[in-house]
């Protein structure tokens, strides 16, 4: 029984304990309840983003006059006159007796695993402290993950592990079974956690109201809570471009726990990295020390080094003695030989803050554009698309658009590997009926609720795409009024796809035309669709083309500017918006001005009080080129690794060994930091304040939680002190300085001050003023383009750099995993990420391991034109045969070895998704 008030419905007013109270449409007794003032016991409802009620703990039971049972008051909706007792005599006996019989299977509260759970708090209100019944059979722990506690004596099945699983981050691996006194959770098929599919994003350990699910790190060995935080701090989480808000736990000045907050981004849920991956900043080979290169050390014998013992390289110095010999030899070169043998990485893994005082440094102190980060890797082709087409590099809407689309795209994504949180909501929108196509050479988790996954030939994206565009154009699926008040280009398009049929394309991309014709109908015909793509799309020598095709197919179908529409490159890192934002590229000052324009050159040279180099910078790439080529011959590098992240790294490393001079600033003794002449320690993270932005343009605080280790300082700081003694007189005293000096020449950050987001954490950008929300959808009206249309460009269809031959046969791509991050000199020192997979292994086909005659986990070598690795095998299903993947997260065997330099013309990313090997067993595994 129900009631009547239904969402869609008006509100009511009814009677709770004597009060009249109003509730809204669609709310239950309960959420009335609690938002008049009154807590009503409750275990199996979580009032958080997500969670549905299930009614089935009866703690929460109220009286409804005139009904001869108590009802529960999560599930029940009022009705206009009911009369609700929630205080009598007869609702507190009930609830109490069901408090008791719970208690009744509890371990004594002194013996608990969390005295301070929701059940053991609404015990205490109630006054019951133990049990007049007998408990039942305790059942064993289970400890086999590295991260949780199962202690399942503990647990009273309210089932919202279950939904925590299964319908919140729907990973669909808690169930209950049995029946009776016999029900229980299980993990799958009843396997230990740590041996079911279980993906350890903790969703059911923030659910669980009893302690039965907690954090390894909080319990002794005899399963009791050993540690209880004594502050929580609100801040961010320092890992992909999702932007999760997040608190960490803090004992003793070190974070021991970590929960999800009720963000914009994540509304509560976390993944692996996000709630285990913190101990990284814990690390015994944390840098604490800034350290000056041993003078009988060559760069030549840089490597192999071992980072826990960097003194067999280094040596420790002071500050003055390190900051003045790293300032005066980057002067030095700079005046020897000018500023275009200069150049300088930032890094997304920073804050905004530190990003735009990378770039200024690099352009004022330096004289030269030559500064880049990981965006070069990541989206850069996709941001060259986005602003020729439709003048903005950014995303069209939020991931959580899709809550509002009918159609759903995911192409060259893997989100629940990269982006396990919007994945989440994506599965929650297949979930609610929305039609999702996977399009990607790889199988994957999103396979499981699609309506249907295209898995493509390697490197054929633009034939596939074209296809769709040409049924759309032929059958007149698309938006004619759109097309026709808001874009341009349209005839061209419709001329050069007249030829790209399935049936013509279908040969090429290995997909049936029927399947293309569907695929492209159901994204035409959809009333709201959204594109999420991510590096499949983008690192080809075609990326820049492939995003040209999906803005051409969301310009045709008018699917931009409205509720569920959009176009959304998913951020790798966790600020790479941000620090391509605050000018952090060769080719942009910060909020993307031209660096070319001298209008804009002038603003900056008078704000900056220094004169700018007029030409556009190199890249990650040709920097490293010009490295190699003697040509740039002084760099600094905060927070990246482009021995690891760069393609070709023999290459790349001995680009780096050929600087006069490179100043390394980072957290670890990272695979760069080895070809440095000085080591800066810097801060983590959890260490730091300042703001980040995420993938949906959304300006976020980060919190320092704990203090830094040793000798290291805060990144801005020492960006400044390299400033000062090269010259330049800065004056900042804190991150709040250089946000407010940024927002002075970034109209994005109009109505987001440093107090605005101390209060309220999060504002998206465009945001009028500082009393407006931020615009979650844009471009509804218009494009900033000089046409106020968007432009949809027709791409040819073209070969990769390097295609497979008889001596190299299949296709080599290379990715994350889902416990490690970008280079991993994060996860990798993180005890549970690094536990969960400590090895690295090449992923291929059940029929490509039958070919080589070997067992799964038989060392393989993997070869290109570039270079070999040897790692162990995998068995991957989902990979089709020709196709191998490597993670390039393991110095152990380091994916980029192999990869293909070869650039996007227009993004200058390189080809990382595409290279030509082969696959041999190594000669330890053959004898």
């Amino acid at each position: 029984m129900s009631g009547t008030n239904d969402k869609a419905g008006t509100p009511v007013t009814f009677t709770l304990d004597g009060r009249s109270i109003d509730a809204a449409p669609g709310e239950t007794i309960w959420q009335a309840a609690a938002r008049h003032g009154t807590d009503i016991p409750h275990l199996c409802y979580k009032d958080s983003a997500g969670y549905r009620a299930d009614g089935n703990c009866r703690a929460c039971m109220v009286e409804i006059e005139g009904e001869r049972v108590l009802a529960a008051s999560c599930i029940r909706t009022p009705t206009d006159g009911m009369v609700v007792n929630s205080d009598n005599h007869r609702a507190k006996t009930a609830r109490k007796m069901v408090m008791e019989l719970l208690v009744a299977d509890q371990p004594p509260r002194d013996q608990s695993h969390d005295p301070d759970s929701e059940l053991w708090r609404y015990a205490e209100t109630q006054h019951v402290e133990g049990a007049r019944f007998p408990a039942k059979a305790a059942p064993d722990a289970d400890s086999s993950h590295p991260a949780i506690a199962v202690n399942m004596d503990a647990c009273i099945q309210c089932n919202l592990c279950v939904r925590a699983c299964r319908e919140v981050q729907v990973n669909d691996v808690i169930g209950l079974a049995g029946r009776g006194a016999d029900a229980h959770i299980v993990f799958d098929f009843d396997d230990e956690m740590g041996a079911s599919t279980c993906v350890g994003c903790g969703e059911c350990v923030q659910a669980c109201p009893t302690g039965a699910l907690m954090p390894k790190t909080l319990l002794d060995d005899s399963q009791a809570l050993a540690i209880t935080p004594d502050k929580q701090v609100d801040s961010v989480c320092p890992y992909c471009g999702v932007g999760c808000q997040l608190t960490f736990s803090v004992k003793d000045e070190k974070i021991v726990a970590v929960s999800g907050r009720q963000g914009p981004a994540n509304q509560g849920r976390l993944c692996v990295k996000g709630r285990y991956g913190f101990d990284y900043i814990a690390n015994p080979e944390r840098l604490t020390q800034p350290l000056i290169r041993r003078e009988d050390v060559p760069k030549s014998a840089s490597m192999p080094f071992d980072p826990a013992n960097p003194l067999t390289h280094f040596r420790e110095a002071s500050w003055d003695e390190a900051l003045e010999l790293a300032a005066g030899r980057l002067t030095a070169v700079r005046d020897a030989h000018g500023p275009a043998a200069m150049a300088g990485f930032g890094s997304a893994k920073g804050t905004n803050e530190e990003a735009y005082l990378v770039q200024k440094l690099v352009r004022t102190g330096f004289g030269t554009n030559n500064v880049d980060h990981c965006t070069r890797l990541c989206h850069a082709s996709s941001v060259a698309a986005l602003l020729e087409n439709i003048g903005s590099g950014a995303v069209t809407a939020s991931f959580s658009e899709c809550r509002n689309a009918e159609a759903i795209i995911v192409i060259g994504a893997n989100p629940t590997v990269n982006h396990p949180v919007a994945a989440t909501f994506i599965k929650n929108a297949a979930q609610r009926g929305a039609r999702l196509y996977v399009l990607d050479p790889r199988g994957q988790h999103l396979d499981r609720y699609a309506t249907d996954s295209l898995r493509f030939t390697p490197g054929s994206d633009v034939a596939m795409l074209n296809a769709m565009i040409n049924v759309i154009i032929a059958e007149k699926l698309y938006d004619s009024s759109y097309v026709t008040t808001h874009t341009e280009g349209f005839e061209e398009l419709k001329a050069r796809t007249a030829h790209t049929t399935p049936e013509a394309m279908a040969p090429i991309c290995g997909i049936d035309a029927d399947r293309l014709r569907e695929v492209a109908r159901g994204y035409a015909t959809a009333g709201s669709a959204m594109i999420f793509w991510g590096m499949g799309i983008s690192q080809h020598t075609h990326g820049t083309d492939n995003s040209r095709c999906l803005i051409s197919l969301a310009l045709l179908t008018g699917n931009v500017g409205r509720a569920g529409t959009g176009l959304h490159p998913l951020r790798g890192q966790n600020n790479v918006q941000g620090a391509s934002d605050a000018g952090l590229i060769p080719m942009f000052f910060p909020d993307y001005k031209p660096v070319t324009d001298a209008e804009t050159r002038t603003k900056y040279e008078e704000f900056w009080g220094s004169q700018l180099d007029p030409d556009r910078g190199l890249t990650v790439v040709e920097i490293t080129e010009a490295a190699y080529d003697g040509d740039i011959k002084a760099m600094y590098i905060m927070g990246e690794n482009p021995a690891m992240s760069d393609p070709d790294q023999q290459h790349a490393r001995a680009a780096l060994a050929n600087l006069d001079i490179l100043v390394v600033q980072d957290i670890f003794m990272t695979e760069t930091a080895a070809f440095a002449d000085v080591i800066l320690p810097a801060s983590a993270f959890p260490e730091k304040d300042g703001t980040v932005t995420n993938t949906d343009r959304r300006v976020q605080m980060g919190r320092a939680a704990v203090p830094m280790p040793g000798e290291a300082r805060q990144d801005w700081w020492i960006i400044q002190e390299l400033a000062n003694r090269m010259g330049l007189g800065w004056s900042y005293t804190h991150p709040r300085d250089v946000f407010a000096e940024m927002r002075m020449v970034m109209p994005s950050l109009t109505g987001i001050s440093w107090q605005r987001l101390e209060a309220e954490d999060a504002v998206t950008y465009p945001c009028a003023d500082e009393t407006s929300p931020g615009r979650d959808v844009i471009f509804g009206e218009g494009f900033p383009t000089p046409t106020g249309r968007g432009r949809m460009t027709p791409a040819e269809v073209l070969p990769p750099a390097e295609t497979p031959d008889e001596e190299y046969p299949i296709v080599l791509t290379t990715g994350r995993l889902l416990e490690h991050w970008h280079t991993g000199s994060m996860t990798r020192r993180s005890t549970v990420l690094d536990a969960i997979e400590p090895e690295p292994e090449v992923h291929m086909a059940p029929e490509t391991l039958q070919g080589l005659q070997v067992e799964p986990g038989a060392l393989v070598r993997v070869v290109t034109r570039r270079g070999e690795i040897e790692l162990a095998a995998r068995v991957d299903p989902k990979l089709p045969s020709g196709l191998i993947f490597v993670p390039f997260c393991f110095f152990e065997a380091p994916a980029n070895y192999l990869t293909n330099p070869a650039l996007d013309p227009y993004g200058k990313i390189p080809e990382l998704k595409f290279s030509a090997a082969r696959i041999e067993v190594a000669t330890e595994a053959a004898e």
